[in-house]
């Protein structure tokens, strides 16, 4: 949701020695895979951690699709540096917005468009530096095996189907919202979610026939749900921006989870998880 600055190799090392240990909280959904185990860090990450350190809680507000690629570098943190504590927090990227705004305490904002960091920078909030780390493109999920045979974005406007959409102030809602404008098509769903996690929910419960999420999140469904791209997604391509807040309680330890979402391991975990390089 914006764009950033990128950072030299040193500094990239010397911040992801900063923050450690993560306790990941979510903001509507609560992560448990904190059970299972993360790749070790790279002997450079080690090196930078031992010449400088961050110390105390790093609060990360994150957008709700971030939620599986962040609790893993979040593990990667906390067993390369232990002593910090992490705390992650993932909802609908408006949401989160407005909490910032209102007063939340929190070092970083990871959002899933610009136009969303944009309110927490025009009120001030921001560090004012957002760079573009990811960008994420919307994909149509549908039960396994496409019982319903949905093969085009035109196709969940039948009133057979049961779609599910998120709410138009959330990004993956505007972005469903500026590819069916681009189609010339008019959907209207049996529900509008307040996060991108909801909607997928709702297929994955057989509560929908299908639901317009991100790319990312079919993948984290694994086998509960399927994909069907469309051509259209590709004029609704969001850009996610990271960014410390400007009056974060630990700025030393929200460069530092930055640096680490910004490095070469940080880009693979984003990587893996179906994000496309910014």
């Amino acid at each position: 949701m914006t764009t950033r600055n990128p950072r030299s190799h040193v500094a990239t090392l010397a911040a992801a020695g900063a923050a450690a240990a993560l306790v990941l909280t979510a903001c509507s959904s609560s992560s448990s895979s904190d059970k299972t185990d993360n790749p070790a860090p790279s002997a450079s990450a080690t090196t930078a951690g031992s010449s400088q350190k961050v110390s105390g809680t790093v609060v990360v507000f994150a957008a709700a699709s971030l939620k599986e690629s962040f609790t893993t570098l979040g593990k990667d943190f906390q067993k390369a540096y232990p002593g910090t504590k992490v705390v992650l927090s993932f909802g609908g990227s408006d949401q989160l917005a407005a909490s910032i705004v209102s007063g939340a305490p929190a070092d970083v904002f990871a959002a899933a468009n610009p136009a969303t960091m944009k309110t927490v920078t025009d009120k001030g909030d921001g560090a004012g530096n957002p760079t573009t780390f990811v960008r994420n493109q919307l994909e149509i999920a549908t039960l396994p095996g496409n019982p319903k045979h949905i093969r085009t974005l035109k196709d969940l406007t039948s009133s057979k189907l049961k779609v599910a959409l998120c709410a138009k102030t959330v990004p993956c809602g505007a972005a469903a919202q500026t590819a069916l404008t681009a189609s010339h098509l008019k959907l209207t769903p049996v529900s509008y979610e307040q996060d991108v996690k909801s909607a997928l929910t709702k297929v994955e419960l057989k509560e929908v026939d299908a639901a317009v999420v991100y790319q990312t999140d079919v993948k984290a469904g694994g086998s509960k749900v399927q994909g069907v791209n469309f051509p259209e997604s590709s004029k609704a391509i969001n850009l996610y921006p990271i960014d410390a807040l400007k009056n974060a309680p630990n700025p030393s330890g929200a460069q530092a989870f930055i640096a680490l979402v910004e490095s070469a391991e940080g880009r693979k975990v984003l990587g893996e998880a179906g994000f496309l390089n910014p």
